[in-house]
């Protein structure tokens, strides 16, 4: 059978690493890239057997790179701490396994957010394709972005069924924090491209992104925590407008 190696990157996910770790029990190698945690998240990584690297964080694409390079075997599985392998995309992955891979070089899988109590099924977040599983020898974490970083794949890609679950936030205010942080994070990277900003897409763009996720992708059917997912999501569009309007400004 084919081994697999799973690679997670953390920084103080004490919290979230334990129930990421076990849902990767399957794996033949379970590999933690840290950067620098003081809340015991390497001790209780290690304490469930995987193997912890240290370096320091440069970039999220940069640091995912990284853990796959120290991986023992050529397929990978890459996981956020703050993810999680359901039961039913396990079994899939199993059975792909057991095959030796052998209809692609990369897996896609619907990611799945858990957000103020329930699952969001609809709208701008579900179902989130993302390439996660492949052949390193094909594919990895290329390119020159770091935020919102891909998988890059010059091999055949096949989709999997199971949901990938994803517990992106905390709270409402690490929710908050997290979203100015990468709005900042996408604006000096635009800035970087020469972007430039406009102050028609600082109202239109988080009002189609709204509109488009809300309405016509039916985020509505998510309830409550679909309204506040997408408000928030349009509140990021404007924020980074914002910040490249600031960087456009201090520009000398």
């Amino acid at each position: 059978m084919t081994l697999l190696s799973a690679c997670i990157i953390s920084y103080n996910e004490i919290d979230r690493i334990e129930s990421c770790i076990r849902s990767l029990a399957f794996c033949d190698e379970i590999i933690v890239v840290d950067s620098g945690s003081d809340d015991g998240t390497v001790a209780l990584a290690e304490s469930l057997g995987a193997r912890v690297c240290y370096r320091k964080f440069d970039g999220f694409r940069s640091q995912k790179q990284f853990a796959v390079e120290q991986a023992g075997n050529d397929w990978i599985l890459s996981l956020d701490a703050d993810e999680a392998v359901s039961d039913a995309l396990m079994a899939e992955i199993r059975a792909e396994q057991s095959a030796g891979f052998a209809r692609c070089t990369g897996y896609r899988f619907p990611r799945c957010d858990f957000y103020h109590g329930r699952f969001l099924r609809h709208g701008n977040f579900y179902p989130h394709h993302v390439l996660r599983l492949f052949d390193r020898r094909q594919a990895g974490w290329h390119g020159d972005r770091e935020i919102h970083e891909r998988v890059v794949n010059i091999g055949q890609t096949h989709r999997l069924r199971g949901d990938l679950l994803h517990y992106p936030y905390r709270d409402f205010s690490h929710e908050l924090d997290k979203l100015r942080s990468y709005a900042r994070m996408m604006a000096e990277h635009r800035h970087a491209d020469g972007a430039k900003a406009g102050y028609l897409k600082l109202f239109s763009s988080p009002l189609a992104l709204f509109l488009r996720g809300y309405v016509l992708r039916l985020g509505l059917l998510d309830g409550y925590p679909g309204l506040i997912r997408h408000l928030n999501n349009a509140v990021y569009a404007y924020q980074k407008e914002l910040y490249l309007f600031d960087l456009q400004a201090s520009k000398p």
